[in-house]
């Protein structure tokens, strides 16, 4: 079990891992070992997750969400398998923790009575020194 918050606990078995090739530098080891790590996390049937949590998180997932509510990890930041397994466990877990957290409610307000009279004046002042970088009228 993977500690996510208090209430939620992610089952290592919802976690499908896969091993592939790391692309960029690494001498003769990148074509040798497949230490990049290809994670999947099926958010849209996992039963660890409740309802809100789950919508919340496949808002947030982006681009790594699949058709079928699938979150797709790609880790290859280090160069030992194990390490960039547990960097995508630690990225998902991040992930789900922010989507566990609802969002505040925004509250309308209006501004203050002299706010908006500032705001009128401010204006005067400035239609004022507009207008007198005009053509001087011409006199008769």
């Amino acid at each position: 079990m993977i500690a996510v918050t208090d209430d939620v606990n992610l089952d290592d078995t919802e976690l499908e891992f896969s091993f592939v090739r790391a692309s960029g530098p690494g001498g003769q080891n990148v074509n040798k070992v497949s230490t990049a790590v290809q994670m999947r996390f099926d958010a849209r049937r996992s039963p660890s997750l409740p309802d809100d949590v789950s919508a919340r998180l496949q808002a947030l997932a982006g681009s790594r969400l699949t058709r079928d509510g699938v979150i797709v990890i790609n880790a290859s930041r280090h160069r030992s398998q194990e390490r960039n397994r547990a960097d995508a466990v630690e990225r998902l877990v991040a992930l789900i923790a922010k989507a566990c957290v609802a969002p505040v409610k925004r509250r309308p307000t209006r501004p203050t009575k002299a706010a908006k009279e500032r705001r009128l004046v401010a204006k005067a002042r400035r239609a004022g020194v507009k207008a007198g970088r005009g053509k001087p009228a011409e006199r008769e």
